[in-house]
C-alpha cells in the first residue's frame, strides 16, 4: 500500500519547486486522526501568492496525473488551489483536484471549520493564522449550509444514491450534519458510522466498509435508506 507520508512530502516538495504555492496545509480525516489507510481521501489546500490562472491550472494538471500515477496511485490525493488575496471569500470558487480532474469550487464551511479547528502546515504558515477563528455557531451554519446546499439538491435526485460510495457518504454525512447542528462540534467519520440512521445489516456493512473491509450491500435497498434519510434529514433543516 502507498504510504501517505511519502506521497505528502514528494507533493510538497513538487509544489514548492513551482515558486508560487505559499502554504499546504492538511484538513479531513488526516488533521482530525481519523485517517484510515486505503479508506480516506487526502484533504488538502495549497495557498498561491496571486490568482491561479490557466497556465498555473496546466501546470498543476500535468502535476498531479504524474503524481496519481506514481507516489500517490490510489490515495485520493485532493487539493484546493486558494487564491491567498480571496481566501477569506466563502463564494469564491477556487481550482480544486480532484478523482483525476481538475474543477472549480468553492472551499466550504466545513472544509474551513476541519482547518481552522484541526488543521495543520507541511509548509508554510498554520491555517490558524490564514482563516478566521471558528466558533461553535460557525460549525453549526457550515453544517446547515451544507445539508441545504448539495444535500438538499442530492436528495431530489434519488438515483444518485446507486452510485458507488454515496450510500456511505450520505448516512455519514447525515449523521455529522445533525451532530454539527445540535451540537456545534465537528464529528469524525468515524464516529459517525456509529450514528447512522439505518438499519442494523447496513449500519455494521457501513461500519466494516470504515475500517477497510471489503463488504458489499444490496444496491437498491441500501441505496434507498441513505436517500430516505438524506430527504429526511434536509427536510427537517432549517437555515440559522
Amino acid at each position: 500500500m502507498v504510504d501517505h507520508d511519502v506521497a505528502l512530502a514528494a507533493f510538497a516538495e513538487e509544489l514548492r519547486a513551482l515558486g508560487w504555492v505559499t502554504e499546504l496545509l492538511v484538513g479531513g480525516s488526516l488533521a482530525t486522526g481519523d485517517y484510515v489507510a486505503g479508506v480516506s481521501d487526502l484533504d488538502l489546500v495549497a495557498v498561491a501568492d496571486g490568482p491561479v490562472d490557466d497556465e498555473r491550472q496546466a501546470q498543476l494538471t500535468e502535476l498531479h496525473r504524474r503524481l496519481d500515477a506514481t507516489v500517490a496511485a490510489g490515495l485520493d490525493l485532493g487539493c484546493a488551489y486558494v487564491d491567498s488575496g480571496r481566501r477569506e471569500d466563502v463564494a469564491v470558487q477556487h481550482p480544486t483536484w480532484t478523482h483525476g480532474m481538475l474543477v472549480q469550487r468553492i472551499l466550504s464551511l466545513v472544509s474551513r471549520a476541519e482547518l481552522a479547528l484541526h488543521g495543520f502546515a507541511v509548509f508554510g504558515r498554520a491555517p490558524q493564522a490564514l482563516f478566521p477563528a471558528v466558533t461553535g455557531d460557525d460549525v453549526r451554519e457550515a453544517a446547515r449550509a451544507e445539508l441545504l446546499g448539495y444535500w438538499s439538491w442530492a436528495s431530489r435526485r434519488p438515483w444518485i444514491f446507486l452510485q458507488r460510495d454515496m450510500v456511505d457518504l450520505g448516512l455519514t454525512s447525515m449523521a455529522r450534519g445533525r451532530h454539527a447542528v445540535r451540537t456545534g462540534e465537528l464529528l469524525t467519520k468515524t464516529l459517525a458510522v456509529e450514528r447512522v440512521a439505518a438499519p442494523a445489516w447496513l449500519a455494521g456493512q457501513v461500519r466494516a466498509r470504515r475500517r477497510g473491509d471489503v463488504v458489499a450491500s444490496p444496491r437498491l435497498r441500501a441505496a434507498w435508506h441513505a436517500w430516505r434519510d438524506t430527504r429526511r434529514t434536509t427536510n427537517t433543516t432549517t437555515a440559522g
